[in-house]
């Protein structure tokens, strides 16, 4: 959890590196809020839509518009422990490979010392505390 607080006190940091750790955890905890929210949505009967199939919680799209910033930051700062610019987020917008290449970036070890994107985050980098 700490790890997920981290990342929202941090929304706005575009810049440094992410561990794999910080970002995983902090997909974990928003996919769970996500279908908490989305559940609440559906019991609560605040969906909108005209048919159900396409119907859009409103709990859960407040969720992720507030959490938009934070997310596109975190993914940008694991890039950079990679050794790769932030644009690279681009390739989500092409459909099916983009978010595979993705995957694979995120999932990739760090570039081990210091890259140009600043210090390693596992050199004695111990969990955020809060």
């Amino acid at each position: 959890m700490n790890w997920y607080l981290h990342v929202l006190k941090n929304y706005t940091t575009f810049s440094g590196r992410a561990r794999r750790k910080e970002y995983w955890f902090f997909v974990l905890f928003h996919v769970i809020v996500i279908m908490v929210l989305d559940t609440l949505d559906t019991l609560l009967g605040l969906r909108v839509a005209e048919t159900p199939e396409a119907s859009v919680g409103v709990l859960s799209s407040i969720y992720l518009l507030a959490t938009l910033l934070p997310s596109i930051a975190v993914a940008m700062r694991r890039l950079h422990d990679t050794g790769r610019s932030g644009w690279w987020l681009l390739l989500s917008l092409i459909p099916l490979v983009g978010p595979i290449v993705l995957l694979v970036f995120y999932v990739l070890r760090g570039t081990p010392g210091d890259n140009q994107y600043g210090p390693d985050p596992l050199a004695g980098e111990s969990a955020p505390t809060i």
